[in-house]
């Protein structure tokens, strides 16, 4: 990993100052649509980001993308930036453009913040990057994946937990998520067939701790800290789930019953094991800059990976922000070495 730029800020001295796009998700939903708050997000974070550039001397311009790609072909190609900070996840109703718009900026040669296409590509899919997983011998739970209505006898273990593998940000797992039995089951994957298409994931549900260990390549070195979602309402029919309420509602039940610990009270044995599987699933999906593995640890201390965040909420209220804290960074100063990050990569190519 080359390290980051020495400076925080940018010291003009008289010449242009640097030019940075903020590249995010122009939000398509309409008000009142069950996954409104979640796409609406980044346009926080796309103040946040900016006020922080623009405080460190950075010019800073915006460009909100929705479905024709060709603002962004037409903004590159016109006036192109010196980096492009890449706040972009995909529109809501075509997340895999997540991984189209860092193509484009690979292929017009702008220097970007965050992961490459290669590693938002490999991510993207649940059930893919599971395979993967498996593949490299890294632990995560076993799991089964459906395309279609009609689901065979399970040969997993109860209870299991019954994702849309396509998307992100806690969407489509609410408290219904995780079934016990071959009925409820059946209408789960139903369900989530009808709502979001397939294909659909299905994994034995590990009923444990869970672990976001943010992964941040800093100015020293990679860096890793280790957060834990406290787990605090055991009524019933309340599995230890992070649902989208929990993630997206503040006055929901489920998201005042699951704050996080940063960083998390862990052992220097579990603190070992959570890093070092989060580096190398990190190099395994091709990440740069920074990006968040999420755990589960069962009873007996041990760690199974959820799922690979290549593209991580980088709000200043989300969990990679609050791990900042741990590793002794501000917002402002993470923010401005990733785009002294951009800026390196693009020299070397030139």
């Amino acid at each position: 990993m080359r390290p980051c730029h020495n400076t925080w800020t940018v010291l003009n001295h008289g010449m242009p100052a640097v030019t940075v796009l903020i590249l995010y998700n122009e939000p398509v939903l309409p008000a009142g649509h069950p996954n409104f708050d979640s796409e609406h997000d980044v346009l926080n974070t796309v103040e946040a980001v900016g006020k922080a550039l623009a405080e460190a001397g950075f010019a800073v311009s915006r460009l909100g993308l929705g479905r024709d790609p060709g603002a962004l072909v037409e903004r590159l190609t016109k006036s192109p930036p010196n980096v492009v900070f890449n706040l972009f996840e995909g529109t809501a109703d075509q997340g895999r453009t997540e991984a189209y718009a860092a193509s484009l900026l690979e292929w017009l040669g702008v220097p970007f913040t965050g992961c490459p296409s290669e590693a938002l590509c490999l991510a993207r899919s649940k059930h893919v990057a599971k395979y993967l997983i498996n593949g490299a011998g890294l632990p995560t739970a076993p799991f089964t994946v459906l395309s279609r209505p009609g689901v065979a006898p399970c040969t997993l273990s109860w209870p299991v937990i019954v994702k849309p593998a396509l998307e992100d940000g806690s969407v489509g797992i609410d408290r219904m998520s995780v079934v016990s039995d071959e009925e409820a089951l059946r209408a789960r994957v139903e369900h989530l067939l009808s709502a979001y298409g397939p294909p659909v994931l299905i994994e034995e549900f590990v009923d444990g701790r869970e672990f976001n260990v943010a992964v941040v390549e800093t100015p020293k070195g990679r860096a890793h800290a280790v957060s834990e979602i406290a787990f605090q309402d055991a009524a019933p029919g309340y599995w230890r789930i992070v649902t989208y309420d929990a993630k997206w509602k503040p006055a929901s039940r489920e998201f005042q019953a699951t704050p996080a610990r940063h960083p998390a009270a862990v052992s220097p044995e579990q603190q070992s094991v959570l890093t070092q599987l989060a580096e190398r699933a990190f190099e395994l999906f091709l990440c740069r800059d920074y990006a968040r593995i999420d755990f589960r640890m069962d009873a007996s201390g041990d760690a199974y990976i959820l799922e690979i965040n290549p593209n991580p909420d980088l709000g200043p209220a989300a969990g990679l922000a609050n791990n900042l804290k741990t590793l002794g960074l501000t917002y402002g100063q993470f923010v401005v070495s990733l785009v002294h990050n951009a800026l390196a990569r693009g020299t070397e190519k030139a």
